[in-house]
């Protein structure tokens, strides 16, 4: 019989899920003990040493979060793998936070349990000397932070680690995928979250003033400086500076950034004495700094000292999945803000959001469904409720006519080119007449007709 690789205790009120695992891991060579709820947790590792604990969250008696925080702060070097089949952001970044070494949401692919033992086990032997977890307060609710899919599964658990540290954060992704929202969420889930979180765009503040935003100045210190002015650095002190759109920053401030992040002192415009500030800085970009980096645009020591935990924020047309949650958040809370009933969201609009490329990703979606919400008068969100330039953005689908490649889009377009403008020709030009013959909003027909440069046809109708 091989030699056991070590100890594993296997922990969750499903008598099938407890009986799968230990098979599987058993036929990896680790000795496996299971229990059913966290009282049989706490009793077994009391009582017995192992090298690694497999938990789920919701068990009868005691629950896996509670008796993961007693353990804690008994066996603080014990690694321990949540798992669950009620995924939410909160019990994901907190589990994570407070130094859980992975979270598995159910249902599980097999290959993601052996995954994640097999990097617990290396890693444990890479370094014995875990350190202990943050025992700080459980942190506020973080609202608008909407995603089951996996990639946004991998950026809660990149944020539930880094919050708990005070590294440099570099967030990257496209315009309107939720950077800021990512730096707030780590700023509030961190030990500094009772100071201030101090936001400065960088890309929209003139250069010549970008510098006393940051630094502040003394009084006289240039033309139009009546009074001392305390920057941002100053002010953040204590708590988290993000600079937002870092990447426009210009190479002259770039060098006096830097100098802030390795002394962590500054001097106001115009003065002389030395101001110690203690800010954690989360810097973030749309750009790629590497690219800059090479162009001679952004400084690469700068980049290393930002860049020392990476998140990269998926694009919404990267993670679909996420989109009908996305969409049922927003309708509820502007549903909530204008004072309406809460709409039901029809199963042709999810076909039209799921089709959508989302250039405006998460922002591009919250205001779509704004405007949803704004214009529909029924309990139901209809297609035509939402903004026309979604409706009619369907990618086109080709097919094969006769030998002669054509995209089904450009048939349907064609044929209800001639079919609009038939029935213009019937009305005599009558766009009310016209839509209800065609069954469509008499906005959609007016989209339809400057579409397909049926105006002049239609003026000529009317005479």
């Amino acid at each position: 019989m091989a030699e056991s690789k070590g100890s594993i205790l296997v922990a969750d009120d499903e008598e099938s899920v407890r009986n799968l695992v230990r098979s599987v891991l058993t036929k990896m060579d680790y000795a496996v003990t299971t229990a059913s709820n966290g009282e049989e947790v706490l009793s077994q590792i009391k009582n017995h040493e192992f090298d690694l604990l497999i938990m789920d969250i919701r068990m009868p008696k005691l629950d896996g979060m509670e008796a993961f925080k007693v353990l804690r702060l008994d066996y603080p070097s014990l690694p321990i793998i949540m798992i669950t089949a009620f995924s939410t952001i909160e019990t994901t970044l907190e589990t994570m936070r407070l130094g859980a070494f992975d979270y598995i949401t159910k249902p599980f692919d097999i290959s993601e349990v052996k995954t994640a033992v097999e990097k617990a086990f290396s890693s444990r032997l890479e370094d014995d000397d875990l350190k202990d977890a943050s025992k700080t307060t459980t942190p506020p609710h973080i609202k608008a932070f909407v995603g089951s899919s996996p990639l946004m599964q991998e950026v809660f658990k990149t944020i539930g680690r880094v919050s708990a540290s005070d590294s440099s954060v570099l967030i990257q992704g496209e315009s309107g995928t939720g950077k800021e929202l990512v730096a707030r969420t780590i700023h509030q889930y961190s030990n500094r979250k009772i100071k201030p979180f101090v936001t400065v765009n960088c890309g929209a503040i003139p250069e010549g003033i970008l510098e006393s935003e940051f630094f502040g100045h003394e009084k006289g210190a240039f033309t139009g400086a009546y009074t001392q002015k305390t920057g941002k650095f100053e002010f953040a002190n204590g708590g988290t500076i993000f600079l937002d759109e870092i990447g426009e920053m210009s190479p002259s401030l770039q060098v006096k950034l830097l100098r802030v992040l390795q002394e962590r002192e500054f001097e106001r415009v115009g003065g002389n004495e030395k101001i110690a500030v203690d800010v954690r800085i989360i810097a973030a970009t749309n750009k790629n700094l590497r690219q800059s980096i090479l162009e001679k645009m952004f400084r690469a020591d700068l980049f290393y000292r930002l860049n020392v935990v990476s998140i990269v924020i998926p694009p919404l047309r990267d993670r679909k999945e996420d989109i009908s949650l996305l969409a049922a958040y927003f309708r509820d809370k502007y549903c909530a803000k204008f004072g309406k009933v809460p709409k039901k969201i029809s199963e042709e609009v999810l076909h039209v959001l799921q089709e959508y490329d989302w250039p405006g990703n998460v922002r591009e979606l919250e205001n779509m469904m704004e405007h949803s919400i704004v214009m529909g008068n029924g309990q139901v969100i209809l297609v035509e409720d939402l903004p026309l330039e979604v409706f009619f953005s369907k990618k086109p689908h080709p097919v094969s006519t006769g030998g002669k490649q054509e995209t089904l889009r450009a048939m349907v377009k064609s044929l209800e080119k001639e079919a609009i403008a038939n029935t213009l020709h019937k009305t005599r030009g009558n766009k009310l007449q016209t839509a209800k013959l065609l069954d469509i909003s008499r906005r959609a027909l007016q989209y339809k007709i400057e579409e397909y440069g049926l105006e002049n046809r239609e003026k000529n109708y009317e005479q």
